[in-house]
């Protein structure tokens, strides 16, 4: 059974902490450096050795080659767990994490991003 007096001695506890939580979007988080947020595509770099597919454990990359040397790369945003596989195994950095994470979106369609190369 739980001391009534031990319910108090939290609640005084918890009253001189500072909150767990933000007032969100009024005021934006401090994100660290290595935040795995929405994953980028550089097509400049992308060599098409499709290792970024393959290791892809969301199956959430398609990557489609466009013309010589030059690659098309799908992210299905919906399917991706954001846990950076993607970027670590491409040998060439054209895939990197950013700091985006407000993703919300209202139809699956737009949760879809598509790099052409330039």
């Amino acid at each position: 059974m739980i001391k009534p007096g031990a319910i108090w001695k939290e609640l005084l506890k918890n009253f001189s902490r500072k909150p767990a939580t933000v007032l969100y979007p009024k005021e934006r988080l401090n994100l660290p450096p290595n935040f795995r947020g929405r994953p980028m595509y550089d097509a400049s770099k992308c060599i098409g050795c499709m290792l970024c597919v393959k290791d892809c454990p969301a199956q959430a990359i398609q990557i489609e080659k466009v013309a010589e040397k030059s690659y098309q790369c799908t992210f299905y945003l919906g399917r991706c767990i954001f846990c950076g596989q993607c970027a670590d195994s491409c040998n060439k950095g054209a895939i990197t994490m950013s700091q985006v994470y407000e993703l919300a979106a209202f139809t699956q369609s737009s949760m879809t991003d598509t790099v052409k190369p330039v």
